[in-house]
């Protein structure tokens, strides 16, 4: 990609729209190293980390082919990708797809298809490959926006993962201004991403220079007035009183009610210990300790926020305990005196937190005095972000920006009301956003003369990521309000030292490419460079309760089973051990064993019910060979392996939950739901410990175990964890459809239902329509025939149906067959 003599100043390619991306050495050096291998593209926020990611796209789409597949944690963040792609591409418009989840999963998979480019959020992706709708086989290039996301089960994980073992040519870019607070943390997120290279360019480089301004960074400290502190007091020395309790415990030596998060954390597990131990102090502890927690947010409410946000919380306290199946502690807290006349005291109070009048001022200042004309004010209470939105609005032309979520006394905003905000706010409609963490990372906010953060945030990357919405094209200005004698100054100097020490980590690791290319590569190594089986046991490390075991992409039985074809029958459950040094599965299959590597039998299905995503298991299924996983919404069970086989899976502590009231639906109801729909129906009951977890006698949970087993006929089955229970899944498939050549049908064999739940079955199999949804639109219409023959608008009245739901009602109902 060059610079025509025509055109100096922006990029030519055949796929780049002419005279659009401008031309800026420090992006194509960048793109260059990206478009060779699997690189960090470290950048700060402002600078273009998109349009180096679009120009290795581009390359790689014109060189190799194939598709693109773009990743961003948020809709919004999806929604502006998309339109930067369609602009900066030559490619149709309908070629570059957009995928969230509202978008349907069977468009998706259509969508997919056509599809050059895809810009997605992970959970879509992650549940679409769980589901085995999309393939990454012709994926040529996988970008991973605001990457430093990549720990733990976040959902980036596990398509890099599957990206790098199904991917025919793949090619990994992942994108942050601020990867991690010090190397283990950038390193952690390079080996989950299968990243071998890092190239980081910081404001101190020329070829970025000429591109950032100064950002004047002012700290305001902000006196209490005295009743906030009286507020504030008064329910600090309830904390302290509930820590008495936990002191004479001894799970505590704390007094004060200056607690960090560690100190509670450390709290809970020396509670737990006593629960373990049988001990009934333990869960009188634990009540203390939620009321801890209920009390610490109310104290940061009333210093850091508004007393009109502390109200808000209190009357959420209110409505919890005196709704049915409240807790003790939510109960304790309400009626306790001294949180009573703080509630009186915040009730009568009549002026705004100090902060108010201080934003207002700075703002006036901004917009006023200094003939600005955007400022975003950045905090982290929705509470706050709705009074203040309302506070300002009084003087100033203000809008808020918040997540999708509706919250009690808060609606939430849909992607395109969010959109719409932003369109507003970058054509100057408006003036001053409030907005929660939600516009922090990496959304194209315009260039703004003023970012207000009405707290300080505890971490360097959100203070990072907020600072980067000002000084992009001229100076800005950042103004951090802070509470005097808060939790904010606390969260100041966290936020100070993680900033100077990612800064840090930062130069370091511009100084030592080559050295982190070396320990890159070995860690690469270690973890198999993403190249084992999809089935190996590395699949489930980490996982709680078990190993699974090495031959799990061959058949998930244990080797034990393996070696001992001298015991007759065992060899029935087992696969036979496979050439590990030929790439294919050579040795013959035994009756009964799932699909081998090669593909010599045809592949298992597991069908498995949305809701289980919530664990490991459906993601450790789909990554192994011979195994494809099906996403449904399924009325019964939570695992289908046959026309005749459907699985209820219990953790130990979900049984112990409904053995004691404190699950919605009890597990005989679960299961007698399977058994009348599913003639062999199975509970798994997942990990360890069974009588000595919660206090609850052990000949009761012999006696629920019994009754499932001998009244409800189901076979009771234990595994270890995660990884020995979707092992204990593989092979029951592989039994039922191979050795006895069953199909999987969701809705089983059984054919004696009730009328009502024929009834259901025919409203429920239309698409978007699940058993849930099916009862409420029977309920509402009476009867099968009055809801095929309602209008949308009629639909749309039943519980559970919206707009999506009733147009397509409509569309497989009122449309001509077209077989």
């Amino acid at each position: 990609m060059a610079a025509t003599d025509e055109e100096p100043g922006y990029v030519d390619h055949p796929l780049l729209t002419p005279n659009f991306i401008e031309r800026r050495l420090y992006q194509i050096k960048l793109a260059g190293t990206a478009a060779e291998d699997h690189t960090l593209v470290c950048l700060p926020t402002g600078l273009g980390k998109t349009t180096v990611s679009l120009l290795v796209t581009a390359r790689r789409l014109d060189e190799v082919g194939g598709k693109s597949l773009f990743l961003a944690p948020t809709k919004p963040l999806v929604q502006q990708h998309a339109d930067f792609y369609r602009d900066a591409l030559t490619i149709p418009d309908e070629e570059i797809a957009m995928f969230t989840g509202e978008v349907r999963p069977d468009d998706r998979a259509e969508l997919w298809e056509d599809a050059s480019v895809v810009i997605a959020t992970p959970q879509v992706v992650e549940n679409d490959l769980v589901g085995n709708r999309v393939s990454l086989a012709d994926v040529t290039h996988c970008t991973f926006d605001e990457c430093h996301r990549a720990t733990g089960d976040y959902a980036y994980n596990y398509i890099a993962e599957r990206y790098h073992a199904d991917a025919d040519d793949p090619l990994v870019t992942g994108m942050s201004a601020s990867p991690g607070g010090d190397e283990e943390e950038i390193l952690t997120v390079c080996e989950n991403l299968g990243i071998r290279e890092v190239e980081v360019m910081t404001e101190d480089d020329a070829d970025v220079g000429e591109y950032t301004h100064e950002t004047d960074v002012e700290w305001k400290t902000i006196e209490l007035p005295d009743t906030v502190v009286e507020i504030r007091d008064a329910l600090n020395e309830v904390i302290e009183d509930r820590l008495e309790k936990l002191k004479e415990l001894g799970v505590t030596r704390k007094t004060s009610a200056d607690l960090s998060e560690t100190d509670l954390k450390g709290m809970r597990a020396e509670l737990q210990k006593l629960i373990d131990n049988d001990q009934s102090e333990g869960y009188q502890g634990m009540s203390a300790h939620a009321e801890i927690r209920k009390l610490r947010t109310a104290v940061t409410y009333v210093e850091t926020q508004s007393v009109e946000a502390l109200r808000r919380y209190f009357e959420r306290q209110r409505n919890a305990a005196r709704s049915s199946g409240a807790s003790k502690a939510s109960q304790r807290l309400v009626s306790e005196p001294k949180v009573r006349e703080a509630m009186r005291k915040a009730e009568e109070y009549d002026d705004r937190h100090p902060k108010f009048s201080e934003t207002r001022m700075l703002l006036a200042e901004t917009l006023g005095i200094d003939d600005g004309e955007r400022v975003i004010v950045f905090t982290e209470s929705r509470d706050t972000a709705e009074v203040l939105t309302e506070f300002l609005g009084n003087h100033f032309d203000t809008r808020r920006f918040v997540g999708q979520g509706d919250k009690e006394g808060s609606d939430g905003m849909t992607q395109t009301e969010q959109q719409e905000t932003l369109d507003a706010f970058r054509d100057g409609e408006f003036e001053v956003l409030v907005s929660t963490s939600v516009a922090e990372e990496g959304l194209d906010v315009p260039e703004v003369d003023l970012v207000l953060f009405y707290e300080p945030v505890p971490t360097a990357i959100r203070s990072i990521q907020r600072k980067g919405r000002t000084g992009r094209q001229a100076e800005g200005k950042v103004v951090v309000l802070m509470a005097e004698d808060t939790r904010d100054e606390a969260y100041f100097w966290i936020a100070r030292r993680k900033e100077s020490e990612m800064e840090d980590e930062l130069r370091k690791l511009k100084g030592v490419a080559d050295d982190l290319e070396e320990e890159l590569d070995d860690s690469q190594q270690r973890l198999g460079d993403f190249a084992e089986p999809a089935g190996s046991s590395g699949d489930a490390e980490g996982v709680s309760g078990g190993e699974t075991d090495a031959s799990a992409a061959n058949g998930g039985a244990a080797a034990a089973a393996a070696n001992s074809g001298d015991q007759p029958g065992l060899q029935d459950f087992a696969g036979d051990e496979t050439d590990e040094s030929d790439g294919d599965a050579t040795a013959d299959v035994a009756e009964g064993t799932v699909a081998t590597a090669n593909g010599d039998e045809e592949s298992l299905e597991i069908v498995v019910d949305q809701r289980e995503l919530d664990s490991n298991i459906a993601r450790n299924l789909s990554k192994r060979d011979g195994v494809e996983t099906r996403l449904e919404t399924l009325a019964v069970g939570d695992y289908v392996l046959s026309d005749r086989v459907a699985v209820e899976r219990k953790t130990v502590s979900d049984l112990l939950d409904t053995l004691t009231g404190g699950d919605e639906r009890s597990v005989f109801e679960q299961v007698g739901d399977l058994t009348r729909h599913y003639s062999r129906g199975v509970l798994i009951l997942e990990g360890d410990d069974l009588y000595g977890e919660r206090n609850v006698h052990p000949n009761a949970i012999r006696g629920a175990l019994s009754s499932l087993a001998v009244d409800f006929g189901v076979s009771v089955l234990r595994t270890e964890g995660e990884g020995d229970t979707a092992d204990l899944l593989e092979v029951i498939a592989g039994r039922e459809q191979q050795a006895d050549d069953r199909e999987v049908s969701v809705h089983g064999e059984k054919q004696s239902k009730t009328l009502a739940e024929q009834q259901e079955y025919v409203v429920s199999s239309i698409a978007d329509v699940g058993p849930v949804t099916a009862r409420s639109l029977l309920e509402q219409f009476a009867t099968v025939e009055a809801v095929m023959t309602a209008r949308k608008d009629d639909l749309t009245e039943a519980d559970g149906v919206g707009e999506v739901t009733a147009e397509r009602i409509r569309e497989v109902v009122g449309s001509e067959y077209a077989g």
